[in-house]
């Protein structure tokens, strides 16, 4: 299965949940996997975990200068990046309402959510360009989706929302690149943030795999879920 030897990968919010999964599915197709860590203690932690090429690399999203030194350790090291995946995410807030809204959760979901994957999205986008075969996957949640959004979780709706948005751009931004750009759902996964009863995480995480490893010709600027287009 390691039809991708000798690629790197990189996973923020990779210490656990969906963001751990995917680092394990990208390790088992011989990806060189960095599991992004707010705690580098815990990412070296995680790591340990998983089999193949996976180690940890300090990278707190919401921390204005972390995406820059990230990239700069991703360029000294390894000299290109072929994935990039913005898992990292924050505050799912069902019962929470807009009209009521609690500005201080708000901030943070937004500082994390959106201007932490587009930090390290501008940061990477040059190792993802000099890949040749980047791919940039923002996971998002059908929650963003504009088609089917009600009452409820308004930070984190409107936060990936934004997201979408921001995948479009970056899409036709880094066309002319080589880079592939998706937002993928992964589905309500039985993680900390989304409780019991949810699908099994390596479900979720296969379709943002499926979305890291496109080939040349794939989809680019598009909301997917399983492989299946979603509405914006």
């Amino acid at each position: 299965m390691n039809t991708h030897s000798g690629k790197v990968a990189l996973v923020t919010g990779g210490n656990r949940g969906i963001g751990l999964e995917t680092g394990r599915q990208l390790a088992a197709f011989g990806f060189t996997v960095l599991l992004g860590a707010r705690d580098l203690a815990k990412g070296e932690a995680a790591a340990r975990q998983l089999g193949g090429k996976v180690e940890a690399i300090a990278l707190d999203v919401a921390a204005p200068d972390a995406a820059a030194f990230a990239a700069a350790e991703i360029e000294r090291r390894f000299g290109r990046l072929d994935v990039l995946v913005n898992n990292a995410a924050i505050h799912y807030d069902p019962r929470a309402r807009a009209l009521k809204p609690d500005w201080t959760v708000i901030r943070e979901a937004f500082e994390t959510n959106v201007f932490g994957a587009w930090r390290i999205a501008a940061a990477c986008a040059p190792l993802l360009s000099t890949s040749g075969h980047g791919r940039l996957v923002n996971v998002s949640s059908e929650g963003g989706s504009l088609a089917s959004m009600g009452a409820g979780a308004p930070a984190y709706s409107t936060t990936k929302a934004t997201l979408n948005a921001l995948t479009c751009i970056l899409a036709a931004e880094l066309r002319g690149a080589g880079v592939l750009v998706n937002a993928i759902c992964p589905g309500w996964v039985a993680t900390d943030m989304g409780g019991p009863g949810g699908r099994p995480v390596a479900q979720g995480a296969s379709g943002i795999v499926w979305a890291a490893t496109l080939p040349d010709d794939g989809p680019t600027g598009g909301f997917f879920r399983d492989g299946k287009r979603l509405p914006w």
